[in-house]
């Protein structure tokens, strides 16, 4: 899946993190997001579409649940929660 940076997932679902991001993947490091619609820590920028990810050059960035999240099409379809929030933002503005 292609990741087109809307921020939903940051957002609003309840994953395990890493809380301290030099120490990587360890038992004692994970910590719950709670998705309340607060970004993720890691989450950085302001404007959907153009958000990026704290980690997500991290050599343990695979084993996140954030880079196992797929959806049924292949893994080069753009993420179908992504086009309806972009979409829905720019019809909005």
């Amino acid at each position: 899946m292609i990741c087109l940076r809307c921020g939903y997932c940051c957002k609003n679902y309840l994953v395990p993190i890493v809380n301290d991001p030099d120490k990587g993947i360890a038992e004692d490091n994970i910590i719950g997001h709670i998705g309340d619609g607060t970004p993720c820590k890691h989450l950085v920028g302001d404007k959907p579409g153009e958000y990026s990810c704290a980690i997500h050059d991290r050599p343990y960035y695979c084993e996140t649940p954030c880079s196992e999240f797929t959806q049924v099409e292949q893994s080069n379809s753009n993420c179908r929660m992504g086009e309806y929030i972009l979409n829905k933002l720019k019809d909005v503005s």
